[in-house]
Parts: C-alpha cells; structure tokens; sequence
C-alpha cells in the first residue's frame, strides 16, 4: 500500500509540473506574406488611385478545435471613414481539413480550397476586383492613419455556415459576421486573428 501511495505521489508531482502550455494547444491563424505586420504593395488594392498587385495573402492555421466542421474567414477594416467599417474578403466553408489558402487562393472561385465560396465584401458593385476574385486588398485615404486589418478565422461545428444560419450566399459580410459570431451559437468553436496594417 505504501508503494502505491508513494507511486500516486510521483505521478501528482509530475502532472503539477508540466507547463499549463504545454496541456493545451491555441487555435492560431498567421500569414506568412505579413509576417511583417504590413501589406506590401504585392497585396495592396489597384484601384481607387492604388496601385497594387491585389494578390490575397498566403494564410495558414493550426489547432483548430475538436469537432470542427467548417472554417470561415473575414477581413475587416474597423478604420474605414464609413460608420460602418469595410469588409475586404470572406471566404465560407472552407474544408475542416485544410490547413491554410496559398498566395492568390482569394483571387479566384478555383484557387479556394475544394467547397469554399467567396462571400461578398464591400467592393461588390465597384468593379474595383473585377474578375479578381473576392479579394480587395488595401488602399486607405491619402494621409489617413495606417488602418487596421483584421483577419479572423471561425472554427464552427457545421459544415455549411449559409445553411446552418438560415442565409443567401450573397448575404453581405456583415450579415454573416453576424451569423458567425451569435447566430450559429453554440456551433462556434472558436475563433483566431491578427491584424496587418496599412497607410499611404
């Protein structure tokens, strides 16, 4: 009896010893393209008097929470002089196995991972992306504050979000952003972000 007391002690030791860090994994979401902290022309809108490239991003994730089923991804501009903030890219049932979108995934219907779709943004109607894909890129107002750039990354527990929340795939980002944060409830999982900044 002694040895097994003694034996339970080593293993409660041992257990309180390893790092809290080290039991738990963090759902993150980064992008090598912007490991920078900003946009490089490469990435930057052409249009309204920018002149970028608009190549959406490479992304990549890990650790995604148990019993994912879809991921979603929106980018927002919190600094837009709108009221309203302004979207630059959605993307929604991406695949639970896919582990990020290469440079140029947001450029085109054929380059999202195999089931996603591109929501709309706020530069539906402007013909700014044209036949671009859903990715606009930044180009905040000359002399603006660098803006903000907020990527974020949904984690949900059903596979297709439009479904699931009861709404058109042409639904605007907002409406969906409104689905992804309180309309699916208990479905998301989780969510990642980082924030990339740019100013001319």
């Amino acid at each position: 009896m002694k040895q097994v007391v003694h034996g339970l002690a080593i293993a409660i030791c041992m257990a309180a010893s390893v790092p809290a860090d080290a039991q738990t994994s963090t759902f993150t979401l980064s992008s090598p393209d912007l490991a920078s902290g900003r946009f490089d022309n490469q990435f930057v809108l052409n249009g309204f008097g920018c002149k970028g490239q608009n190549v959406s991003p490479a992304l990549q994730w890990s650790n995604i929470p148990a019993g994912t089923k879809s991921l979603a991804l929106q980018v927002y501009d919190p600094d837009a002089p709108t009221g309203s903030g302004f979207w630059h890219w959605a993307v929604y049932n991406i695949p639970a196995d896919a582990t990020g979108m290469s440079r140029g995934a947001g450029n085109s219907a054929a380059t999202l991972p195999a089931g996603a779709f591109g929501g709309n943004t706020d530069f539906a109607d402007t013909g700014a992306t044209g036949g671009n894909g859903n990715y606009g890129g930044p180009c905040p107002p000359e002399g603006d504050k660098p803006h903000r750039y907020i990527f974020t990354l949904f984690a949900l527990a059903v596979a297709q979000v439009d479904v699931a929340g009861g709404v058109p795939r042409s639904g605007s980002a907002g409406l969906y952003g409104f689905v992804l944060n309180k309309g699916v409830g208990p479905a998301l999982l989780g969510k990642a972000s980082f924030t990339a900044t740019y100013g001319r």
